[in-house]
Formats: C-alpha cells, structure tokens, sequence
C-alpha cells in the first residue's frame, strides 16, 4: 500500500529540524518547533501558502541543516514520509510590516530552547539517527520508572523498555516499539516539565536496551 509523501523545501539554510508539520495544524508545530530542534536551532518558519503540507526551514547554519536532511529525509510520521530537499531560497523572509500572511510565518531565532546556542555543548556530541531508543535527562529523583513510562505511553505509542542508567537516575534509556513512535514522543516530551524545576530533556539515543 502506497504512503502518500509530505515534501518539505528547504535549503542550505532551510532545513528541517523537526517532523510535527504536516498531520497537526500548522499553527500548532509553529508554536513547538524551536524546542523540537534535534539537528539544529530552527531560526524561521514558512509554511508554504498554497502547499501547506510544505515548508521552507532556516537554520542556524549549513552544518545543521545538512545534518537534519541526512538524518530525516524519508522518515515516517503518522503513516506518511516526510521528504527534505534543498531549497534554491537562501533565507526565509518575513513578512512585510503590515501585511498579514495568516500566521504562516515565524521566527524562532531569539528562542531560548535553542539546544546548540552555547559553543561546545554537550548537545554536539549526541546527535544520532532516529531510533527507537529515546535518551532520557533532568528527571528529578522524585519520577519512578513507572511514571515516566505511563508519560510516554500517552503519546500514543508501546514502551518496550526502560533503564535508569546505573550511576545516575537522572538519566535513563527509555525503547518505544518503532522509530515513529519515538519520533513523536520527542516531539511531544522535550522540554515537558516534570516538577521541581526539572524539564525533561530526550533526544535520539545510539545504544539499546
């Protein structure tokens, strides 16, 4: 059975960072996709006017809008394929003073849940593929394995499993049933608040449990 495609515009500077576009209203995934940005800080947002399952995405640079194309392109989200291509647009532009464009445009570039803001974060050092293993972090001691995997449950997906990393239960590995589902347990937990001043933090994992 045939999946219909979502194609997303993007160039060198415009690339996708996150998969929440097509299957929710967009206004929705402008209004998360600062904090949603894996591969990259998402600077600017256009949904395509006449195509509004398409976007052009600006990132902070070539780097990261390389990475989100090569780990992205062609996944799955909600039983469709999310396609990347570079875009022959260098910027996205905002528009004009005055002119109202729906609310198809935004900008992110003062966000502060930029993840790769700071020079030399950790962030760096942890980008991998999209997998069904989501990495875990700032869980406060108060949150039971069991807590966190009726958290994740509610986003629609199976917890296959679950690990508290020996040495700091801070950090845990926690194993969705595919790739889709973790992708949208990403979308929908990072950054979520867990009490206590402690927003989870997840990310794509390259171990296993």
């Amino acid at each position: 059975m045939l999946m219909s495609e979502c194609f997303i515009d993007v160039s060198e500077r415009e690339l996708l960072a996150d998969l929440h576009i097509k299957l929710i209203p967009f206004l929705d995934y402008l209004s998360v996709a600062p904090q949603k940005g894996v591969y990259g800080d998402v600077q600017r947002v256009k949904i395509l006017y006449n195509k509004k399952d398409s976007a052009l995405i600006q990132m902070a640079d070539g780097n990261q809008s390389q990475l989100a194309m090569n780990h992205l392109n062609g996944q799955k989200m909600y039983g469709k394929i999310i396609r990347v291509t570079l875009s022959k647009h260098q910027t996205v532009q905002l528009p004009r003073e005055g002119l109202d464009d729906q609310g198809l445009t935004k900008d992110f570039g003062n966000s502060p849940l930029h993840r790769f803001k700071k020079p030399g974060s950790k962030n760096f050092q942890n980008i991998f593929p999209p997998s069904a293993t989501l990495h875990l972090s700032n869980i406060p001691p108060s949150v039971a394995e069991e807590d966190l995997r009726t958290l994740f449950a509610n986003t629609g997906g199976t917890v296959k499993a679950f690990k508290f990393f020996q040495r700091d239960h801070k950090m845990a590995l926690l194993q969705m049933a595919t790739v889709e589902e973790a992708i949208q347990a990403l979308i929908d937990l990072h950054n979520y608040n867990l009490g206590e001043n402690h927003h989870l933090r997840v990310s794509f994992s390259k171990s296993t449990i």
